[in-house]
């Protein structure tokens, strides 16, 4: 297993931008994808939603203050959609291709994470079993990515990289971290 961390940047903008920093760690270890999120800085100036007593599956959490990643299967054009939000709320779609073919992924019946507040910080951990959707043989690209909500309601993009002339996730030159 090989762990990487890389830092997201916002994607560029003429809008004042919050004073963060977001770092990813991820690893595979045979068909379990392990990431964590740090969000650091000037949280007071984000919203983030409050823990859930009962956490669920919930549509359009990139709504709102969203961690996200998008795993797709080298030289094929499918790929699946991770949303994660701060309350505890999460999904996952399957896409056939680009922006086409979106359903909510069935196999996942839940997907339990972890986040923990801290004072100057939030950190998200997610183990998830990737066998549902991918065989342990299949090479994997990542992209890796958070929708940021301020408290004014303003929505920043953030990525390891922005391929497009507008922020678009789903850009599949996008997904460069390639995992075995």
């Amino acid at each position: 297993m090989s762990e990487q961390t890389f830092s997201l940047q916002p994607f560029p903008s003429t809008k004042s931008l919050p004073n963060l920093k977001i770092a990813v760690n991820i690893a595979r270890n045979g068909n379990k994808l392990a990431i964590r999120y740090i969000l650091e800085d000037n949280l007071k100036e984000i919203a983030i939603a409050p823990p859930s007593n009962t956490p669920s599956r919930k549509h359009e959490l990139w709504q709102d203050t969203c961690f996200e990643f998008f795993v797709g299967i080298k030289d094929s054009a499918r790929y699946w959609e991770f949303n994660l939000s701060p309350a505890g709320h999460w999904n996952v779609y399957r896409f056939d291709r680009y922006r086409q073919g979106m359903q909510e992924e069935t196999a996942f019946e839940n997907l339990p994470f972890n986040v923990q507040n801290q004072a100057d910080g939030l950190i998200l951990v997610l183990d998830v079993d990737l066998n549902k959707i991918i065989s342990a043989e299949e090479v994997i690209e990542v992209a890796i990515t958070t929708v940021i909500k301020d408290k004014d309601g303003e929505i920043t993009y953030w990525a390891l990289t922005h391929r497009g002339a507008e922020a678009d996730f789903h850009l599949r030159d996008s997904f460069i971290v390639e995992l075995c």
